[in-house]
C-alpha cells in the first residue's frame, strides 16, 4: 500500500506539472487600426513573436479594425481585464492619464526631428504615468501627423475660420483648443465624415494623411495645408495584471524583440505616410505649400491662445518640460 501511495502521488505529480507547463496566457489585443496596414502587419508580427519567445504560453489575439469597440471603450474593458491589452492613440491614452494630450497640442511639436528628441527625452516620464494607473506600456509608434484637409485651399488661419471645420468627438481636448483660437467647430460623427462634407454643413476636417486616404475624404476636400498640427502618437499597453502573469524569464526578450519592431515600424510608418500623400496627388489631392511666413502666422495664432489651454486642456507641468526641450533644440537650429 505505502508503494502503491508514493508511485500515485509521483504520477499525480507528474500530471500536475504537465498541465502548468501547458498552461497558456491567452492576450486579446484591441485595436482601431486595419489589418491590411504596416501597423496592422507590426501588431502581427509581435503576436508571432511572442509566440515564439514563450513557446506557445502566451498567445496574443488581435481585434482588428475597431472590432472590439472604440478607444474609450478599450480601455474600460481593459481595467476589468475583458480586453487584456490594447493599441491606444493619443486620444485613447488620454483616458488612461491626461498628460499624454499634451503632445498632440496644435502647433506644438512641429517635425520629425522634434518629436524624436521630445520621446527620447519624455517617453520614460510618460510610461511612468501610464505605468501608474494599473497598465504596462511596451511598446510606442508613430501614426503619422494630422493635418488640415478643406475643399477650399487654407494657408493661413483667416482662411480656416472662415470654413466650417468638421470635428470628430473622440478629438475632445483637440476641440476645445481649436475653439480656443477661434475657428467655427461643426461635430460629426467619424463615420458621417464624408456625408458632411458633401454637403453645406462642413468644409474642412483636421485628420491624418493615413485616414483621409483610407476613406476617400480626399476626393471632397481636395486641399492639403503642408504645415503639420500635432504628430498622432500610439502605443500598446497591457493591463497590469495580464503583465504579471507572464513569467519573468520571458519579459527581456518580449521586450527586446517588441522594441525590435517598434523601430522597424518607425521607418514604416513614414514612408506610408508620404505614399499615401503621393497617392492621393496622383487622384487630385493638392498640397499647398506654406511660407515660413504663413507658417509663423499659425504658431503665432497658437501663442495667443495658449493661456487658456495650458492647464485645463494641457498638463501644464507636461507642456513646459516640452517646451523647454524644444526651445533649447530651435536656438541651436538657429
Amino acid at each position: 500500500m505505502k508503494i502503491f501511495r508514493i508511485f500515485f502521488a509521483l504520477i499525480l505529480i507528474l500530471m500536475t506539472g504537465s498541465v502548468f507547463a501547458q498552461r497558456t496566457i491567452t492576450i486579446k489585443m484591441a485595436t482601431q487600426i486595419p489589418e491590411n496596414t504596416p501597423w496592422g502587419q507590426y501588431l502581427n508580427q509581435i503576436a508571432a513573436d511572442w509566440k515564439r519567445i514563450t513557446n506557445g504560453e502566451v498567445e496574443v489575439i488581435i481585434f482588428h479594425n475597431r472590432t472590439a469597440g472604440k478607444e474609450e471603450a478599450v480601455v474600460r474593458n481593459l481595467r476589468v481585464n475583458q480586453l487584456q491589452a490594447g493599441v491606444l492613440s493619443t486620444f485613447g491614452l488620454t483616458e488612461v492619464t491626461p498628460e499624454i494630450m499634451t503632445l498632440s497640442c496644435p502647433f506644438f511639436i512641429r517635425n520629425d526631428d522634434e518629436l524624436d528628441l521630445v520621446l527620447r527625452e519624455m517617453k520614460a516620464e510618460l510610461e511612468e504615468k501610464i505605468n501608474a494607473k494599473g497598465f504596462y506600456t511596451v511598446a510606442w509608434s508613430r501614426v503619422g501627423w494630422v493635418k488640415i484637409f478643406s475643399k477650399s485651399p487654407v494657408l493661413v488661419p483667416d482662411d480656416l475660420k472662415k470654413q466650417k471645420l468638421g470635428t470628430n468627438g473622440e478629438y475632445e481636448k483637440l476641440n476645445q483648443a481649436f475653439k480656443a483660437m477661434g475657428f467655427q467647430m461643426v461635430p460629426v460623427a467619424q463615420d458621417d465624415i464624408l456625408i458632411a462634407l458633401n454637403s453645406p454643413m462642413v468644409d474642412a476636417v483636421y485628420s491624418s494623411p493615413v485616414a483621409v486616404g483610407s476613406a476617400q475624404i480626399f476626393g471632397l476636400a481636395k486641399n492639403m495645408a503642408s504645415i503639420n498640427i500635432a504628430p498622432f502618437m500610439g502605443a500598446i499597453i497591457l493591463n497590469r495584471r495580464t503583465w504579471n502573469a507572464i513569467p519573468d524569464r520571458y519579459k527581456p526578450q518580449l521586450i527586446e524583440a517588441t522594441k525590435r519592431r517598434e523601430a522597424e515600424l518607425d521607418l514604416a510608418v513614414r514612408k506610408f505616410e508620404e505614399e499615401m500623400i503621393k497617392t492621393m496627388g496622383n487622384y487630385g489631392l493638392k498640397v499647398n505649400q506654406l511660407t515660413q511666413a504663413q507658417e509663423k502666422l499659425w504658431y503665432d495664432e497658437f501663442e495667443r491662445a495658449l493661456p487658456s489651454m495650458v492647464g485645463s486642456v494641457f498638463d501644464r507641468g507636461v507642456y513646459n518640460r516640452i517646451n523647454t526641450i524644444l526651445r533649447e533644440f530651435r536656438s541651436r537650429q538657429n
